[in-house]
């Protein structure tokens, strides 16, 4: 197979570049439920202490990570070569942000989390072909 042919697992790129959109899109909406919820802390008790979160802090993380998220996206179905060396580091901090969200919002951080890992995957394995298939 040449460099510059595309096969059918061109497809898993598309599916990378979809679901960051859809990621971007979640963070995001979950940043701005943090930043308009009435409350800007969330408390946990745990052993030997107490844990507290700024939900607002975190809400202004996922929407700004979220909106970025969206934008790399674009660049991907694009084709750009940088867009998907930039997409892995953008979800990989999206994923780290979403493990500290996980007591205020665990089945919705999950979810989120799920999707990068797919992202990842489909980027890391199977991303080059996105480059050929936008010419």
């Amino acid at each position: 197979m040449a460099d510059n042919e595309v096969t059918g697992w061109v497809g898993w790129g598309w599916f990378a570049g979809i679901l960051l959109l859809i990621a971007g899109v979640f963070s995001a909406l979950h940043g701005l439920t943090a930043l308009l919820a009435p409350s800007s802390a969330y408390f946990v008790r745990v052993e030997g202490g107490l844990v507290v979160f700024d939900v607002q802090g975190w809400g202004w993380w996922h929407l700004i990570t979220g909106i970025a998220l969206i934008l790399v996206a674009g660049a991907l179905f694009s084709g750009a070569t940088w867009a998907r060396v930039v997409a892995v580091i953008f979800v990989a901090f999206n994923g780290i942000g979403q493990l500290f969200t996980i007591p205020t919002q665990p089945w919705w951080s999950l979810i989120v989390l799920t999707i990068d890992i797919l992202v990842i995957y489909a980027l890391t394995v199977h991303g080059r072909e996105l480059k050929t298939s936008a010419r």
